[in-house]
């Protein structure tokens, strides 16, 4: 053996090297320690820079790229790549180009639309919904998305507050276009998507695609001079009055379509997109997001639950995408044998509870929850790209350089940010709920709102911190905790106060539905005479086959929430009322207030005296509203 190491002798390492080999180790500890997300976060962080880095790129070079334009490249380069699948039937990259370059022809000859007019857009999810908005794209006009569950004078708001040459109907919403078409404005010219037309002075369009060129329009008609024109109006869901037209800048287009990509998505995905196209979590994030990766995206009439699975097995679903309560109807469902047998691995959105989280990860397996934050007119937006179960997003220094927010005091009684005895606002401390403000400048402006310039300067605030600056208000209220996640805590709009202290909705709700009878909690606050503040009032609805068991939820409610916070009233309804991007609608709820005389669904009163819910009678109601009975 010695003569075997005199032949091939041993290198011996040079000193230093288990030096540093021992230092290296203990840097990896020391950062996993004290910086848990490093890395994670420079991922992150490295995408948002370098997207942005690629669009500052060609804005300098004179090259204006928008998400439309990125489409037409990709019907060259892949024109028989699957896009859209709806129904069975596949279109390519190129049928959608061809089919939105017949409607440009059709809106060229016939309806004598010029650069920058608006037209607005009332159809539902189908195929052509994304070929009229692709061919009126390409002549240069502004798109407005009408909610279609907006009926009457609801929907007659939306159409004159943004203004269109045109209103374009699709051919199962003609009820909806009857309803409007005595009282719509003269100089909107109405076009429905079918061959025939019943209703005077009404156009048809299905018949005039069908006889149209194929042929591109000139490229100067979709070509934009400035990221920050406008292409799309989208309307808030408007859960607490009528809603409002977003403008959608060229920009923001392209950050919404960055959003999968951002995730970790790619071009072989498939995307599943059940939500309605006219809200921008669909359009934007969703339609957009395919165009940005060159991916393919399944759409779906309407959201079955009961469907959800087996089309994401059918189609080879990799990507879905969720809003509000949609994870929990898929929770909802009775349980299946193989339900964690698909190819589903990212679900992105926004608004599922904590408790829904966990149990869609335990039954449906290892899905990755990409939950974000972002209003549709808003212009900041946080990721949780770590995947924290809970937090809408992380922040960091860093962020903060491109993205500069703050969470200031909020005072619930006055409905308005708490300012200081100098008249500056707040900040809150970390773990404390504040209201969410992001700075408003030229890399992040706010674009407001369309016909409107009144509630476009409610959202603005001014002079927070010092002269001269500029936030845009959010109307969210987060928390930031120790470890830089933030969590949605409530809207202001949906927080009350009651006895002097502040009852956050989501909360008393999230502890109403742990109770195994209860379904859904729509929580809100009600006026009572010559009472201040609010008192809370839960709207539920039984799970099938349940019964209202008033000893459990007074034990709930008494156990897990302080006094202020627990349900003064009950009220149980059949059918939970919802806005089009599964949100609860408060606005009549809050109207109708507990009156036994006007509300016909079954009514609870929590007595403090019996410690018990009782039955909200005409006699207890009178006693309420005289004073006798004391809350």
């Amino acid at each position: 053996m010695s003569g075997w190491d005199e032949l091939y002798p041993i290198p011996m390492l040079p000193s230093w090297v288990p030096g540093a080999a021992a230092g290296v180790v203990s840097l990896h500890l020391l950062q996993k320690l004290l910086f848990p997300y490093f890395w994670a976060d420079l991922r992150y962080l490295l995408k948002v820079f370098v997207y942005g880095l690629t669009v500052e790129v060609y804005r300098l070079q004179g090259r204006i790229v928008t998400v439309l334009d990125k489409f037409v490249k990709l019907a060259e380069k892949q024109p028989h790549k699957p896009f859209l699948i709806y129904e069975g039937k596949v279109h390519t990259y190129q049928d959608v180009d061809r089919r939105s370059n017949r409607i440009a022809q059709v809106f060229l000859h016939h309806g004598a639309l010029k650069k920058g007019d608006t037209v607005a857009l009332l159809m539902g999810n189908e195929p052509d919904f994304i070929h009229v908005w692709f061919g009126l794209a390409k002549l240069g006009c502004v798109v407005a998305f009408l909610n279609f569950n907006v009926r009457s004078r609801s929907l007659l708001h939306c159409v004159s507050s943004c203004e269109p040459k045109i209103l374009v109907v699709g051919a199962d919403l003609l009820g909806t276009l009857e309803e409007i078409l005595p009282n719509l404005q003269k100089d909107v010219s109405v076009w429905i998507m079918t061959k025939d037309s019943a209703f005077p002075s009404v156009h048809t369009l299905l018949d005039k695609i069908e006889a149209a060129s194929e042929d591109p329009v000139p490229v100067n008609r979709r070509s934009a001079s400035n990221l920050k024109s406008t292409v799309l109006y989208i309307f808030t869901s408007g859960t607490t009055g009528l809603p409002k037209a977003a403008v959608i800048s060229h920009m923001q287009a392209l950050k919404g379509a960055a959003g999968l990509w951002a995730f970790g998505a790619t071009a072989e995905d498939v995307i599943y997109i059940t939500l309605p196209l006219y809200h921008s979590a669909a359009s934007l994030l969703g339609i957009g997001g395919c165009i940005e990766l060159g991916a393919t995206c399944v759409l779906k009439k309407k959201f079955s639950a009961s469907q959800f699975w087996s089309d994401c097995k059918k189609y080879n679903v990799t990507v879905i995408q969720y809003i509000g309560e949609l994870c929990r109807y898929l929770c909802s469902q009775p349980v299946k044998e193989g339900e964690k047998n698909h190819k589903v691995r990212l679900a992105i959105g926004n608004g599922v509870r904590i408790d829904v989280w966990r149990e869609f990860l335990d039954r449906f397996g290892a899905v990755k929850i990409c939950e974000f934050y972002g209003a549709t007119e808003g212009n900041i937006c946080f990721m949780n790209h770590t995947g924290k179960i809970g937090s809408v997003g992380r922040t960091n220094f860093f962020y903060k350089l491109f993205f500069p927010f703050d969470l200031i005091k909020y005072d619930f009684q006055k409905d308005e940010p708490i300012r200081n005895k100098h008249g500056w606002c707040e900040k809150v401390k970390k773990g404390e709920a504040g209201l969410l403000i992001s700075k408003v400048n030229a890399k992040n402006p706010f674009f407001g709102y369309a016909g409107n310039k009144r509630h476009t300067e409610k959202k603005l605030l001014c002079e927070v911190f010092k002269k001269g600056d500029l936030y845009f208000n959010t109307g969210d209220l987060m928390v930031q905790d120790h470890e830089n996640f933030l969590y949605f805590w409530d809207r202001i709009g949906d927080t009350f106060r009651w006895k002097g202290e502040n009852v956050a909705t989501t909360e008393v709700s999230d502890v109403i539905v742990m109770l195994d009878f209860i379904q859904e909690a729509n929580v809100y606050g009600v006026s009572v005479p010559d009472r201040e503040g609010k008192a809370g009032m839960a709207s539920l609805i039984l799970k099938k086959n349940a019964s209202l068991d008033l000893e459990q939820m007074y034990k709930q409610v008494v156990t897990y929430l302080p006094s202020y916070a627990c349900p003064l009233f009950l009220r149980v309804q059949e059918k939970m009322e919802m806005t089009g991007t599964f949100k609860q609608q408060k606005f009549r709820l809050v109207d109708e207030g507990f009156n036994p005389s006007t509300i016909t669904d079954p009514l609870y009163f929590l007595d403090n005296s019996k410690k018990a819910y009782v039955l909200l009678t005409k006699e207890v109601h009178e006693m309420i509203l005289s004073g006798k009975i004391k809350l």
